[in-house]
């Protein structure tokens, strides 16, 4: 892993009305690192990946994507966004589309790709994930898992500099989460930059390179991500992994 910055995160405060999501959070991420980042629930861990996308504006802050500031609206908004993948909790893939189109949608209208272009992209893709069958099934013929992988492809497609992955598991019944786990673990050891909001610990222990910890907004703790499990600095923190690990 080269020490090249790849994302900056700097001061991000987010307010809906009077409520505080987010305050002054900063992080900066190296090209080829895996963060993950974790909390308890409504401690503001998907708004800060959403604003660092710019899916969700801040209200004050800046965010930098390889040391070119994220636009805030506009068509060089949604160039940056683009390569910048994002994954969901509830994949959002188009149900009235069959997966290749979902894949090669964004490819022709912001990539400007060729329509045998994107197809040839996102078929090499599915056969990676192992879902190249799938091409023609629509998004409620598939399983969570499935769809889940497709949602990865879909980002993949765009050829990214980084991934953010908002809880990507947790609508998942167990038995399909090892399949998404595995294609991000694979994702990680190739090199790909990532921030992964999630509570999967082992997926954390086994692939990220540091652990951020939220609560009530703030950035409460950041650490590599062995010594985060051993010796957490913060009480919060403790307790937090004391109950999520009792298992």
């Amino acid at each position: 892993m080269t020490s090249r910055e790849m994302i900056r995160v700097e001061n991000l405060s987010k307010r809906y009305g009077h409520l505080q999501v987010l305050k002054d959070c900063s992080l900066t991420v190296r090209r080829g690192e895996v963060v993950v980042v974790c909390g308890p629930s409504g401690s503001g861990k998907s708004t800060f990946v959403k604003c660092i996308n710019g899916i969700e504006p801040a209200n004050s802050g800046h965010v930098t994507i390889e040391g070119e500031a994220l636009p805030s609206k506009g068509r060089a908004a949604a160039k940056l966004r683009a390569r910048v993948g994002m994954v969901f909790q509830h994949f959002e893939l188009y149900p009235h589309l069959p997966v290749l189109d979902n894949i090669c949608l964004a490819q022709v209208h912001v990539l400007k790709r060729s329509r045998d272009e994107a197809v040839s992209k996102a078929e090499g893709l599915l056969k990676r994930v192992g879902l190249l069958d799938k091409k023609q099934s629509y998004p409620a013929q598939l399983s969570g898992g499935q769809q889940q992988r497709i949602a990865i492809v879909r980002a993949l497609a765009m050829d990214p500099v980084a991934m953010l992955f908002d809880e990507p598991t947790s609508a998942l019944d167990p038995e399909m989460i090892g399949e998404v786990l595995a294609v991000m673990t694979e994702l990680a050891q190739e090199g790909m930059t990532m921030i992964v909001v999630t509570h999967e610990m082992g997926f954390a222990k086994a692939a990220a390179d540091r652990m951020v910890f939220m609560d009530h907004g703030s950035i409460i703790e950041e650490a590599e991500t062995e010594r985060f499990f051993a010796s957490p600095s913060s009480e919060r923190a403790r307790l937090f992994l004391s109950r999520i690990l009792v298992h």
